[in-house]
């Protein structure tokens, strides 16, 4: 387990209260979670499947109606929203967790008597017209309207270890090659994730301040292609080269990648880093008491050669896939169609075969060279790797004994058969069981 940057706790509150976190399996849920416990607080935590005793069952997918919520609420002093998504899937949409859930939970609360109310936003709700950025607006708006103490949180990129968008951008900065968006020159000033936990303990805890919406940001701001300079370089690796991708070719990439699971690249997301996620650190400076932490130290020296592995390993299987698919892919279309059939089967008369028999083995070979291709794209396993190294392996074996001038060939057409079983190797040893 990699270790986190931390920062030092605020101190513990003369009171301890019973805090409902919303969204407690998040990234930024389960820092809040835990930051409250350390701070001496009791925490009930939001979940969508309740497992243990402290937790709470929640659904921000039908808990719609503020009456479905009071029953959660009793005996709760602070409730904390910190419930959000990057993409649409299914009956998780933008409205409904984003606009129409909070809405009906800050309602309740309100009702409730429950005495502060913490939403977790997002730095450009404030003007962005996105779908995401708009529903988080909406349900800010609502909140700011109701008679009760209440805190809006716009922070810019949270980046935290196990982050999903810190994976990714650690990952695309362990590249040899910075893929930059429009030249990588959107601003930003991350925000370390312990830093933004803190912040919500000191609000809870009646840290005086009389602006109920605070955007928080951390110490360094930087542009886009910076940012990723600086991750390589924490992580040890030595400086990349780049290459500009034009911002039509990543709108059109984005809108193809909109639906895709998982999908860091979407319309919405494309929209987000032209527009830039900064602010003045004033204001976040004034809740911390100091000057907030830059991304130059997020990674700790201690974290930089798992994380090293880590980002590296996201990629790197896909590449070695790609690279074998292609290999058979274009050894089958070169061997049925491309190379003149009589020169293939003067080949195999080597291994005694000849007519309808080397005709047949021709294109059973192809055939086979074409399924283990497409197989390596959409079917990758470790079974699928034993089978092409064995088949290698014997071909390989087949070839030196039967056309040993192969093997001092200068091309080294045969030799050139290790590194593929190599990769096959590397592949077969770092897929996960099934």
């Amino acid at each position: 387990m990699s270790q986190t940057l931390t920062f030092a706790c605020p101190t513990i509150a003369p009171r301890s209260m019973n805090i409902l976190v919303c969204g407690a399996e998040g990234f930024i849920g389960r820092a809040l979670c835990d930051a409250l416990v350390r701070g001496g607080h009791r925490v009930r935590k939001g979940v969508r499947h309740a497992r243990h005793d402290d937790e709470v069952a929640i659904d921000y997918t039908a808990d719609l109606d503020p009456s479905v919520w009071l029953p959660r609420l009793r005996d709760i002093d602070v409730v904390i929203n910190a419930v959000g998504i990057l993409v649409e899937r299914g009956d998780q949409t933008f409205d409904r967790i984003h606009r129409c859930a909070p809405v009906a939970l800050f309602e309740a609360a309100s009702n409730a008597g429950v005495r502060h109310i913490v939403q977790v936003s997002a730095l450009g709700a404030q003007d962005g017209e996105t779908a995401y950025f708009t529903s988080k607006r909406a349900a800010d708006t609502y909140l700011l309207s109701l008679p009760v103490a209440h805190h809006v949180l716009r922070p810019a990129l949270v980046y935290g270890p196990c982050g999903s968008s810190a994976r990714f951008f650690r990952s695309v900065a362990s590249l040899p090659v910075h893929p930059l968006p429009a030249g990588g020159h959107q601003l930003l000033r991350p925000i370390h994730l312990d830093e933004l936990a803190e912040v919500v303990v000191r609000l809870v805890e009646g840290s005086a301040t009389d602006h109920p919406v605070l955007d928080l940001v951390g110490g360094t701001q930087l542009e886009y292609r910076h940012m990723l300079a600086t991750y390589r370089a924490s992580m040890g690796l030595p400086p990349a080269r780049s290459i500009g991708i034009p911002a039509a070719a990543l709108g059109l990439s984005a809108a193809l990648l909109d639906r895709v699971p998982h999908s860091m690249l979407t319309r919405d997301t494309w929209r987000m880093l032209q527009s830039g996620s900064t602010a003045p650190v004033a204001t976040t400076a004034r809740l911390l008491g100091r000057e907030p932490a830059g991304i130059e130290t997020f990674v700790t020296p201690a974290d930089a050669l798992p994380l090293r592995h880590e980002a590296l390993a996201a990629w790197r299987p896909a590449v070695l896939r790609g690279a074998l698919a292609i290999t058979w892919i274009w050894t089958a279309l070169c061997s049925a169609l491309i190379y003149p059939q009589a020169g293939s089967l003067a080949l195999l008369a080597h291994v005694h075969l000849h007519g309808g028999v080397a005709i047949a083995a021709l294109y059973l070979a192809s055939a086979l060279d074409l399924a283990f291709g497409v197989a390596t794209l959409v079917r990758p396993g470790r079974r699928l790797w034993a089978m092409q190294g064995g088949l290698i392996a014997a071909y390989s074996l087949a070839i030196a004994i039967a056309m040993p001038e192969f093997l001092w060939h200068p091309f080294g057409p045969l030799l050139k058969n290790l590194p593929i079983l190599a990769l096959l190797f590397i592949l077969f040893s770092e897929e996960a069981q099934p």
